[in-house]
């Protein structure tokens, strides 16, 4: 059971790595959003994957504080998309750096 923990904290590690590289790497907004999205997702695998190895009871909590998670973070996505349209409405433009200065 150990070495299975190894393996899902490892592919959590991995998303929330490639999440954050995503995050800084890409210029545009929507990209930037899905960054996020998969960071956040890889923070629920590890929570999953250390529940796993907890007694019962405890293991409820673990798979309870994802799913209040995952409800924030689609809130979360709908407001980002939301703002996302509205600045490109404005801007006609997905690329990140034409939002520096949004006093405009």
């Amino acid at each position: 059971m150990i070495p299975e923990l190894y393996l899902i904290q490892a592919l959590a590690a991995a998303l929330f790595c490639l999440g954050i590289a995503i995050t800084f790497v890409k210029r545009n907004l929507f990209f930037v959003l899905m960054g996020v999205e998969l960071s956040l997702n890889a923070a629920n695998l590890a929570f999953v994957g250390f529940s796993r190895t907890l007694p019962a009871e405890a293991a409820l909590t673990g798979q309870i504080v994802p799913l209040f998670s995952i409800a924030v973070a689609a809130a979360e996505a709908c407001v980002g998309l939301a703002m996302v349209i509205l600045v490109y409405r404005s801007r006609e433009s997905l690329d990140s750096e034409s939002y520096t200065s949004l006093k405009e």
